[in-house]
């Protein structure tokens, strides 16, 4: 099943600022495209239930910030699959550094977004970004797409691409 499209009017600004981050890697051949329900989908499962697919499906975009060594301040972009939850212990171990969550007034200056709509691209700053190996599983995930009534459908394949993250096992 897929998601109901953006019914002739046009997205809103966030939203779009994800559809021309998308078309900008053009020449990589993405076809994606943004779609904006009526409904918002600040959650995995509400995501899940909106487009037809398992909450694994949803890929929940978490921003952190080191906390302690080198890196310290700076923001990182975790994505891990709507059914886990990141293990900071996990994460601290790869990184070699403490992380908090992210306020959101740290997220939004950060990515250029809210916390609930949050992009896996097209941040106002060039984040680190890690994902979870657990998101490779599946064949079809969907992504927050700027605002929280949208979304878009991408591959495994094509998030990694898309982003440059670093896989591992953060959940």
């Amino acid at each position: 099943m897929s998601a109901p499209e953006t019914a002739g009017r046009p997205l809103s600004d966030a939203a779009q600022r994800v559809q021309d981050a998308l078309v900008a890697l053009d020449a990589k051949a993405f076809e994606n495209r943004v779609l904006e329900l009526h409904e918002p989908v600040k959650t995995a499962q509400a995501a899940a239930d909106a487009v037809g697919c398992t909450v694994g499906q949803i890929v929940k975009s978490l921003v952190f910030r080191m906390r302690s060594g080198a890196a310290s301040g700076r923001a990182l972009l975790v994505l891990v699959s709507g059914a886990n939850r990141v293990d900071t212990g996990k994460l601290a171990a790869l990184l070699g550094e403490e992380v908090v969550m992210g306020d959101p007034k740290f997220v939004r200056a950060a990515t250029g977004f809210a916390i609930g709509g949050i992009p896996p691209l097209g941040h106002a700053t060039a984040l680190d970004i890690v994902i979870d190996r657990h998101l490779l599983s599946f064949g079809r995930l969907w992504a927050a797409a700027g605002h929280p009534n949208s979304l878009f459908p991408l591959t495994p394949t094509e998030l990694r691409a898309m982003t440059g993250g670093r896989v591992a096992d953060v959940a």
